[in-house]
């Protein structure tokens, strides 16, 4: 469980690389992603992230909801660390033009590398479909990240 508290503190910045359609897609993002209540799976540990970027399709928002199981039953190759898989949820990207492109989880695999700081991620989508220049979208989409820790100076309070 400690370790999905490292992975929350992980996911503040990354740099994803996506493939539609066997087109390499770059995407820069940053954002949060945090366990919640939500129980999609039964003994697994549920995460919404949300974060936003810049890409080869414009500016976008992605929400995703994700249930993540550790350690993995499968780590990824080569991986010596605190492991995890994604296993099941669904997210929804939205582009500056208001196209939304909708994707469900296939799987995924995170590698945690405490001593650097960072996490290796990787998780394939199915496009469920989208709106806009995305309508009808189908097919399958790879994301691989890198996940950088990010730590904030904690805000004082301040009395006027």
């Amino acid at each position: 469980m400690k370790h999905f508290t490292t992975l929350a503190l992980l996911f503040h910045l990354g740099i994803a690389g996506a493939y539609a359609q066997e087109i390499p897609v770059k995407m820069t993002f940053s954002g949060t992603n945090v366990a919640t209540l939500i129980n999609l799976q039964p003994n697994t540990v549920t995460d919404e992230q949300h974060s936003a970027g810049n890409g080869t399709f414009g500016a976008f928002t992605f929400r995703e909801l994700h249930a993540d199981l550790s350690p993995s039953p499968q780590p990824p190759s080569g991986c010596s660390g605190p492991n995890f898989a994604v296993v099941a949820g669904a997210g929804v990207f939205r582009f500056q033009d208001g196209s939304l492109l909708i994707v469900a989880i296939k799987d995924g695999s995170g590698c945690i590398d405490l001593a650097a700081g960072h996490a290796a991620l990787t998780v394939n989508y199915q496009v469920t479909g989208g709106t806009g220049r995305f309508e009808g979208a189908s097919g399958s989409l790879t994301t691989t990240a890198t996940l950088t820790a990010y730590c904030a100076t904690p805000l004082t309070r301040r009395h006027f």
